[in-house]
């Protein structure tokens, strides 16, 4: 099996997270149960749930178990299913988790459990804990958690950092756009984490789930805790699929896709060629999202598709926006309205996306007119592109970091935190009001790299982050309305170029440019492009 499996006994082997892919190796295998120990939405949008997992199972006549196991004691409850389910359960029997380790600590405990003879309410696994044995805990393996720790070594190769991250994929999101509208290869998109942690970086490889900052300690996922001196945090947003009723049961199929998903973007494309007449309709949640100009740049490039191949006028092309505008940045909507008009997109506005009923193809949506009264309206569709709400992870939005939102509090001019001064944050789980975009992440790496390193030395922090965000709105294939811009919506353009203006140039650097500097500037520690325009 090309999944590294451990044997714990003769009926039960113990993985780490497994794919719906992997699922036909495992019934050649010869598995005939599994048991799932990892919560559902652990890891956002490259963990797939509980449910797709065992509906897929149940086609290869697997049984399939979900028994989650969170972080901190383990009810003696969970032990007693677990042991009942190995006893139940035909086998053999593949049980998973994060990386294995969970599930292995919950095996250990149902020997334990077994042979106590005073049993308490809860036991807890035999962690192995790191200590104080790492200068700079980064949470997460994303743009910023690798940019940032390739910046840090690059100032200071002695430090001791540990990156966090449960992923063995590292992905260049921002052209998963282009591969929804046919101009970018997704194989070029994704890499393996091991190639881009930085070599002297220890990764980490299983989720943090918690936090103690009072005694300087990270709590993970597979039951052991680590300590720092000084923490970074930035794991991302997490994408919450679940929070649109129906949706998780037909993404992929039914015509409903989304650029925001790597498997879904090449479908996002497909679609795109294959519809001829109909109705497609293009969703934009609530904000805050990553790329808030994602979801009409999807509209946009399948429109122009449709313009160029003369069956625009067979399509109608509606976008709904749960905002009321349809771009945050004014300088911006006019040049956007004039392609709005060249496609003959309906713009629905303050219209929130609620359900998708695959099967009929209905979307409905809550709409809230003038007066804050709300109707719900069924809308049916040939072609759906849907932008999940998002959110941040549960261990940052339920911990001591988080502010009234649930992001990771911040000082936004420092990304400093305002009440753990060995503690910055970056990227889009962080409440810095910026757009939530790789290109801020790229300027935050230095503001967080230099201001750290000040602090660590008692000294002042002088580097001010001034909200910088760009936003590569792709309105037609070959062209590109390159926004860029800091805090109060001011401009921050970084050629000498008109930026509304549509430009060629724009789209060479957003299709060759901008993924060349990402793989070897950005996450090589080359600071390239990255000095913001902020002082003390």
């Amino acid at each position: 099996m090309s999944i590294v499996t451990t044997k714990m006994d003769e009926k039960l082997s113990v993985t780490g997270q497994i794919s719906v892919v992997d699922l036909a190796e495992i019934a050649a295998a010869g598995y005939k149960s599994i048991i799932c120990n990892r919560p559902d939405h652990e890891e956002g949008e490259t963990q797939p749930t509980s449910l797709e997992l065992e509906k897929a199972s149940h086609i290869l006549g697997i049984n399939f178990i979900y028994l989650p196991i969170e972080i901190g004691p383990i009810s003696l409850k969970k032990i007693e299913s677990f042991n009942k389910l190995l006893t139940e359960l035909p086998g053999p029997i593949l049980a998973f988790c994060s990386t294995g380790n969970r599930t292995r600590a919950l095996y250990e405990l149902k020997k334990q459990e077994k042979t106590s003879e005073n049993r308490e309410e809860s036991v807890t696994a035999a962690a192995c804990n790191w200590g104080k044995s790492f200068d700079i805990v980064v949470i997460g393996g994303g743009a910023a958690g690798i940019g940032v720790t390739a910046s840090l070594l690059h100032r200071r190769p002695a430090l001791r950092i540990a990156i966090i991250e449960s992923s063995d994929k590292h992905y260049y999101q921002p052209a998963w756009t282009l591969v929804g509208g046919g101009a970018f290869d997704i194989a070029q998109t994704v890499r393996n984490m091991a190639d881009v942690i930085p070599p002297k970086a220890k990764w980490i490889q299983t989720a943090a789930t918690g936090f103690d900052p009072d005694n300087n300690l990270v709590n993970l996922a597979d039951g052991r805790s680590i300590g720092y001196r000084q923490l970074i945090v930035c794991p991302g947003i997490r994408l919450a699929w679940e929070k649109i009723e129906g949706l998780q049961e037909t993404l992929g199929k039914n015509g409903v896709t989304s650029n925001y998903h790597f498997d879904l973007a090449p479908y996002t494309w497909q679609l795109t060629k294959n519809l001829k007449s109909g109705k497609a309709l293009f969703t934009q949640p609530i904000m805050p999202i990553k790329c808030a100009g994602g979801p009409q740049k999807a509209m946009y490039l399948s429109s122009d598709y449709w313009l160029r191949h003369h069956i625009l006028d067979n399509i109608e092309v509606e976008f709904n926006i749960a905002d009321a505008v349809l771009f945050g940045i004014a300088n911006f909507v006019p040049p956007l309205m004039e392609y709005v008009k060249r496609y003959h997109a309906k713009l629905a506005f303050n219209s929130n996306l609620v359900k998708v009923d695959g099967t009929n193809k209905i979307a409905i949506f809550d709409i809230k007119d003038n007066e804050g009264n709300v109707t719900r309206v069924e809308k049916p569709f040939d072609m759906l592109h849907v932008v999940p709400p998002q959110v941040a992870p549960d261990f940052i939005s339920k911990s001591p970091l988080a502010d009234a939102a649930g992001f990771c509090e911040v000082n936004p001019k420092t990304l400093q935190h305002p009440r753990y001064s060995n503690i910055f944050s970056l990227g889009d789980v962080c409440s810095s009001p910026n757009a939530k975009t790789a290109a801020a992440a790229r300027k935050q790496i230095v503001i967080v790299a230099e201001n750290l390193l000040a602090a660590k030395e008692g000294g002042e922090l002088l580097n001010i982050y001034d909200g910088y965000g760009a936003c590569p709105l792709t309105v037609e294939n070959g062209k590109v309305i390159l926004a860029e811009f800091g805090f109060g919506g001011k401009l921050l353009p970084t050629f000498p170029l008109d930026p509304t203006v549509p430009s060629r140039f724009a789209w060479f650097l957003k299709v060759h440019l901008f993924p060349w500097l990402y793989w070897n500037g950005m996450l090589k520690g080359r600071e390239w492009l990255t000095r913001s325009t902020g002082g003390a």
